[in-house]
């Protein structure tokens, strides 16, 4: 198991984990029946395969 080789002060740690981000998922347009829709690109199939609504 890896071990840190001294503390982290608290400063440098709320600094560190302020700075990450997140990204919107990139919406594809659609049509599944007569719906047009914006869905995330990893469920593509699942909408067309008709498991998810």
């Amino acid at each position: 198991m890896a071990v840190p080789k001294r503390k982290t002060s608290r400063s440098n740690t709320r600094h560190r984990r302020s700075q990450w981000k997140t990204t919107p998922p990139d919406l594809i347009p659609i049509t599944v029946g007569e719906r047009e829709l914006l869905v995330p690109r990893r469920l593509v199939r699942a909408y067309r395969r008709g498991l998810l609504p």
